[in-house]
């Protein structure tokens, strides 16, 4: 692994952190004007350092927040000299942090102002809870997919992924689908299997005891990986619907649709791997594998269909 820049960790630690001190890490690649919008709004949140560990980007995200922040001491680039991925990034972020909480957020999110203060809140009401999770809005404010769900079992998975999950109201016991964001908002915090990465605060003992983000991962599914880790070591995960946050889906991948199918599916058969193989025939695995991967192609036909269509009517219009 390429090393990225050195910042003294001394330079970071100069008084013991508050109990209620919160490190944001932000990793970024080419988000744009969507980074300055989230450091703005993690520093209005009440975060105690700004950490955004970049990932060779070549925009001008870094040099639109670096004029902001070039004189703040609470505020960390970290460049890394290639694209490591997003949790390399993220632990490499984590060696820069000190507070006792630290959240990890998306370049294309931007926070209430009181969505910091909940999610703190939550994480210290109990010593089992270790990590939390906010309500992920669209900028409609709907609420988005993948920030309160269950595992994402291949059952699971595969149902959704040929739309047999919409036949849940029917028949809940056998097409339970793993998304829960089309259930009723709960009123107060709620103990979920999982949250997104897009904006997952975690108790530093807790990171201690289970241990950093999975480097094999590149893109996807570390965030489940992590979840289901803290969940196996006891571990309680909750999902906080006061604290809002505003994301902009893909805004760093949306130019590059293969290569992040790819890191999706790749990610998903280690996810699978790792946690169900062992409930699973040989010839029933292949058909998981099978499955995955036929779904892949699916998904880059239909990019590909819509490349064309796009590419055709750019012509007519010419």
């Amino acid at each position: 692994m390429n090393k990225p820049e050195s910042i003294p960790l001394s330079d970071t630690l100069i008084t013991p952190p508050l109990q209620g001190a919160c490190d944001v890490i932000i990793v970024n690649y080419n988000a744009g004007e969507f980074l300055r919008a989230c450091v703005e709004s993690a520093f209005a949140a009440g975060a105690s350092t700004v950490i955004v560990v970049d990932n060779n980007s070549h925009d001008c995200s870094l040099a639109t927040v670096e004029r902001r922040h070039k004189t703040d001491n609470s505020f960390i680039i970290v460049r890394n000299t290639s694209n490591l991925g997003f949790a390399a990034a993220c632990n490499i972020g984590t060696r820069y942090s000190a507070a006792p909480n630290v959240l990890f957020l998306n370049p294309d999110t931007v926070l209430s102002a009181d969505a910091l203060d909940c999610l703190i809140d939550t994480l210290n009401s109990s010593l089992s809870i270790g990590m939390v999770g906010g309500f992920l809005c669209n900028p409609d404010g709907s609420e988005q997919a993948g920030g309160r769900r269950v595992f994402p079992t291949p059952q699971r998975a595969l149902l959704r992924a040929f739309g047999l999950s919409r036949l849940t109201r029917f028949f809940p016991a056998a097409f339970a689908d793993f998304l829960l964001h089309e259930d009723p908002v709960p009123a107060g915090p709620v103990e979920v299997e999982a949250i997104s990465g897009a904006c997952m605060l975690v108790k530093r003992e807790a990171m201690d005891m289970v241990g950093l983000w999975d480097e094999n991962y590149f893109l996807h599914c570390e965030d489940l990986d992590w979840c289901m880790r803290f969940g196996r070591s006891g571990w309680k995960i909750m999902f906080v619907p006061c604290a809002r946050i505003t994301h902009e889906v893909g805004v760093c991948s949306r130019n590059r649709p293969y290569f992040v199918e790819w890191h999706k599916h790749l990610g998903m058969l280690r996810f699978y791997r790792k946690f169900f193989r062992h409930k699973y025939p040989i010839l029933l695995w292949g058909g998981v594998v099978v499955g995955v991967w036929f779904r892949f192609s699916l998904v880059i036909a239909r990019h590909a269909v819509k490349q064309l269509r796009y590419s055709a009517k750019t012509r007519k219009h010419a």
